[in-house]
């Protein structure tokens, strides 16, 4: 009996920690190809497999394409946002080459705490 507790109280830790990462603010800033982050900054192509660590990153394949929307700056200049069909979220910028930039000037705005919540079946998770 006291070995299944002992499994409860692992189990809840964990999923504790990761709701705890999966809401992290990532950076108070970021760039983007307008004031809203709505204009496609860039389309890219990755360079390697890309696996994030949560539900907040895209994942992909070598030679798959992504648009880029906006990206990190300040204290997290390594993370870009972009997406890739359906499928949206954080990736490195050093899994992909850029094959086309497709704005003339990079704005910086502030992040919002929307920006690091996951994205489900087009519903937002609040964990």
């Amino acid at each position: 009996m006291s070995r299944i507790l002992d499994q409860r109280i692992l189990l809840l830790v964990i999923s504790f920690s990761a709701t705890v990462q999966s809401t992290k603010v990532l950076s108070k800033w970021k760039k983007c190809g307008d004031p809203e982050c709505e204009k496609a900054m860039s389309r890219v192509q990755a360079t390697t497999d890309y696996l994030g660590p949560d539900c907040r990153y895209l994942n992909f394949k070598t030679g798959e394409e992504i648009i880029v929307y906006s990206k990190l700056s300040r204290e997290n200049e390594n993370l870009w946002i972009g997406s890739k069909g359906k499928d949206f979220g954080y990736f490195s910028r050093d899994a992909v080459k850029v094959e086309e930039v497709l704005i003339g000037e990079e704005v910086e705005v502030l992040t919002k705490e929307t920006d690091f919540l996951c994205l489900h079946e087009d519903k937002y998770n609040f964990e």
